[in-house]
């Protein structure tokens, strides 16, 4: 019953909103009519709210005008989808928390000043996938050491010595997928096929 009297309330405000859009815009019914193919009284009654509004009529008019068609509708605005995230400050990094529940694999954005550039390799347990958003990442695991840029992607066992920052040359930007019990992540990234050479053993 309420959803029918909202749709009812919405209906009715069509009209007046149709008319101020038009006056504002300093269009005549006779002008109008002429571009959107409906006749002047037409819209005239839905004005006035004597014509129901109909997809038919609506669209043309939308178009006229430029308009989105929820703007002559009235349609109720979406909610922001959108979860407030708060950063964190950690060892001069900022960590932006990305998944909300606890336990298993845990989602992070970190930012990583051009400063953090002096490695510190440390071990400890799980299982880390990371993804360059921006900048240079200098990563260091065990005996590689390897400079990532934007759009590339590495994963491995934490349990090997390790250290991730800036190369120096400015900030970097990356999502981090972590699982502290040693979770594995399913969607890994292919390495390049390596050409074999001729001629040798």
């Amino acid at each position: 019953m309420e959803n029918s009297q909202a749709i009812a309330s919405a209906l009715a405000e069509v009209g007046p909103r149709l008319k101020r859009l038009r006056i504002e815009r300093g269009v005549t019914l006779t002008s109008l009519a002429e571009v959107t193919g409906i006749s002047k009284s037409t819209l005239s009654r839905l004005e006035s709210g004597q014509r129901r509004p109909s997809l038919e009529l609506l669209l043309p008019i939308a178009q006229a005008h430029q308009v989105p068609l929820d703007e002559l509708v009235g349609a109720p605005e979406v909610g922001d989808p959108r979860i407030r995230l708060t950063p964190r400050q950690s060892n001069g990094r900022t960590v932006v928390p990305l998944t909300r529940q606890p336990g298993g694999v845990q989602a992070f954005k970190m930012v990583i000043p051009n400063d953090q550039n002096e490695p510190d390799l440390r071990i400890h347990e799980g299982y880390e996938w990371m993804y360059v958003l921006s900048g240079r990442l200098r990563l260091i695991l065990a005996d590689h050491d390897i400079v990532m840029r934007a759009g590339e992607v590495a994963e491995f066992d934490t349990r090997l010595p390790h250290w991730f920052g800036s190369t120096g040359e400015g900030p970097v930007e990356l999502l981090s997928l972590f699982g502290p019990q040693g979770e594995r992540i399913h969607v890994r990234a292919q390495p390049k096929n390596r050409s074999t050479s001729t001629g040798n053993a």
